[in-house]
C-alpha cells in the first residue's frame, strides 16, 4: 500500500494555492476501528481528507485543527481533529448508520447527515481558538466546506472531496483537493480553474484512472504552470495517552470525582478517535483526587 501524502502547490505565478491529497490508508484505517457502515465511511473518510490538508496549512507545531459537523440526519454528527503535521483522527455519533443509494445511485451522504452546521476550529495558542461556523448547503461535505471558505474566510475556493468503495465495502480509493484564489488573481486564471473543474466527475474517478495527487493539480489547473512546493506524508494517528486522560478525569471536579469513589467501582473510559480503553480504580481515582 503505497503511503498517504498530501501535495501542497501553486499556480499561475501565485494566483492560486493548491492542495491535494491521497487518503486512502487513513479512510481505511478509520473505517476498521469504528467498524463504519458504507455512508458512514465515506462521510468520515471525506471530512478526514478534508482535515489532513486543512491541518497542513496550518503554520504553527502545537496547532490543532476541528472539524465538527452538528446535523439532524441518522448519522448524528461527525468531529475530526487534525495538526499541522497531518495527522488526523475522527468519529461519527452513529458509525452503522444504513440508508439507501441516494437518485444517482451513490452512497447517500447528504442523507445521512441532513441539516446542521460545520463548525471549524482552530486552537493556534491564543487564548481562544478561532471558530467559523456555517449551515450545512448541500451536507456533502466537499461543497459544505467550499461554502465555509467563502463566507467565513473570504478565500474563493474550490474543494474536491471523494470515498469509493469496492464490493466488500473496504476503501478502494480516497482522496481529494482544496483550490484556493488569492485576491489579485486574473480573470482569466479564474476562467481557465472553472473550465477544468466542469470536467471533474468526481475525484475517485480521476484517482481509478490511475492519477496521483500531482496529476489532479496538473489537471485542474490544466494549461497553468503549476509549482510544487512539498509533499507532506499525512497518517491517523491518536495522541490519546493515559496521561491525557487522567488529566480529563481529574478536570471532571471533586465532587463528580468523589461519586465515582463512594460507588467502589473500576471505570472505564474509552477513546472516541482510537477506541482505546483506559481503566481506573478507586485507589487511581483517590490518587486523582489530590
Amino acid at each position: 500500500m503505497s503511503q498517504d501524502y498530501i501535495v501542497r502547490a501553486t499556480a499561475a505565478s501565485q494566483q492560486l494555492r493548491i492542495f491535494a491529497a491521497a487518503s486512502r490508508n487513513l479512510v481505511e484505517q478509520a473505517r476498521k476501528i469504528h467498524n463504519t457502515s458504507p455512508v458512514a465511511t465515506a462521510a468520515l473518510g471525506r471530512l478526514l481528507t478534508a482535515g489532513c490538508m486543512m491541518g497542513s496549512m496550518m503554520k504553527g507545531e502545537r496547532d490543532v485543527l476541528t472539524l465538527q459537523i452538528q446535523c439532524g440526519g441518522p448519522i448524528g454528527g461527525l468531529t475530526v481533529t487534525a495538526d499541522a503535521k497531518a495527522n488526523v483522527k475522527g468519529y461519527v455519533k452513529q458509525p452503522v448508520v444504513i440508508l439507501p443509494p441516494n437518485d444517482k445511485g451513490k452512497l447517500d451522504v447528504s442523507g445521512a447527515l441532513g441539516p446542521g452546521f460545520l463548525n471549524v476550529i482552530r486552537d493556534i495558542g491564543m487564548k481562544e481558538p478561532y471558530n467559523g461556523q456555517t449551515h450545512l448547503v448541500s451536507g456533502e461535505i466537499a461543497e459544505d466546506l467550499t461554502y465555509y471558505y467563502a463566507t467565513s474566510e473570504q478565500i474563493p475556493s474550490s474543494v474536491g472531496l471523494g470515498v469509493l468503495l469496492d464490493k466488500e465495502n473496504h476503501v478502494k480509493q480516497a482522496g481529494g483537493f482544496i483550490i484556493q484564489v488569492m485576491p489579485y488573481a486574473e480573470e482569466s486564471v479564474i476562467s481557465s480553474v472553472e473550465r477544468s473543474l466542469e470536467h471533474i466527475h468526481s475525484v475517485t474517478d480521476l484517482m481509478e484512472q490511475g492519477m496521483t495527487p500531482e496529476d489532479i493539480i496538473q489537471f485542474v489547473t490544466g494549461d497553468l504552470e503549476v509549482r510544487i512546493l512539498e509533499r507532506i506524508p499525512t497518517q491517523y494517528a491518536c495522541n490519546c495517552s493515559r496521561e491525557r486522560v487522567s488529566k480529563a478525569v481529574a478536570s471532571i471536579g471533586e465532587k463528580e470525582l468523589r461519586k465515582m469513589i463512594e460507588d467502589g467501582e473500576t471505570i472505564e473510559i474509552n477513546c472516541d478517535f482510537c477506541g482505546s480503553h483506559y481503566y481506573f480504580t478507586t485507589d487511581e481515582l483517590k490518587a486523582l483526587l489530590k
